[in-house]
């Protein structure tokens, strides 16, 4: 099959990213969520990154009309049914994605590859929940995703190749390189990433340094774009937390422990920049570390 529309489940920073590149690249998509303000909030977040490529002549103003005018927004799941791929960006939460997958079943076309955006869940599992273990794919998008230029392409047990070499075509046409990932905990990069983002949070925790001379630390002293508690916030601190579960749950081994500290910002509900608090305090002009 060929596929030319692109059903996306969620429409927060990952959902309306991946119906951004999608729209842009001459895919017709349809935008799902539960909330019509999530739509609402989704498109004009579309509109004003589009507005930043054209002002950066990355794409021209026709370009521009022509992505939004692909994208159509639902509040009924089952109309994602009669897209050809269906990319699942809900909240990193597996009872969710597995509500979701059975809520779509009985409206996929047979043909329709289903996927997921999971950054650290079992695609697996996720896959043996459906009517189409073969046709089911990990399709893991960086964020911010219209910047970020790779894609994790994860395989489940039973993926078949036909499903791998579409999903494969589709990140191509999106004009991002594609990894390719076996289905272990976190997959390539935040079985890499969180670690280290973990790490980071130990060294505040036992009193190393304090959240600026962590974050400078790692720009100035190794060249990273943003500190690592920076980034933290910027992801999303229980996404952080989640991964770093999954990671401890499914590899079973002691130096993937959240650190407590992580745990505690988290029930706290200071999740990062979403909330306005997190390693940094986001309410004023000028972010100010919270440690």
């Amino acid at each position: 099959m060929s596929i030319s529309s692109v059903g996306v489940v969620g429409a927060g920073q990952m959902g309306n990213g991946i119906a951004h590149v999608m729209a842009l690249a001459g895919y017709d998509v349809m935008l799902n969520d539960i909330s019509q303000d999530s739509l609402d909030k989704a498109m004009g977040v579309i509109t004003r990154n589009l507005d930043r490529q054209v002002s950066s002549e990355k794409i021209s103003a026709e370009e521009k009309v022509a992505a939004i005018g692909r994208i159509k927004t639902t509040l009924d799941l089952p109309e994602l049914g009669q897209t050809d791929l269906v990319i699942e960006a809900a909240t990193e939460n597996e009872t969710v994605k597995n509500k979701i997958f059975e809520a779509l079943l009985p409206h996929l076309k047979p043909e329709t590859i289903l996927t997921s955006n999971t950054s650290s869940i079992s695609i697996t599992r996720l896959a043996s929940r459906t009517d189409r273990p073969e046709k089911f794919m990990g399709f893991h998008f960086m964020n911010p995703v219209p910047v970020m230029k790779l894609v994790e392409l994860i395989r489940g047990i039973a993926t078949d190749e036909a499903t791998y070499k579409e999903c494969l075509s589709v990140v191509e046409n999106l004009g991002k390189t594609a990894a390719s990932a076996e289905d272990f905990p976190a997959f390539i990069v935040n079985r890499i990433l969180m670690p280290m983002i973990n790490e980071a949070v130990y060294t505040l925790y036992e009193g190393v340094g304090s959240v600026k001379s962590i974050d400078e630390s790692m720009k100035l002293g190794a060249a990273h774009p943003m500190g690592p508690l920076e980034l933290a916030d910027f992801i999303g601190l229980d996404t952080c937390l989640a991964i770093m579960n999954v990671l401890h749950d499914g590899l079973a081994d002691t130096k993937y422990r959240p650190c407590p500290l992580l745990t505690k910002y988290v029930e706290a509900g200071w999740l990062g920049r979403k909330t306005k608090r997190g390693f940094y305090d986001y309410r004023g002009d000028v972010p100010v570390p919270t440690r």
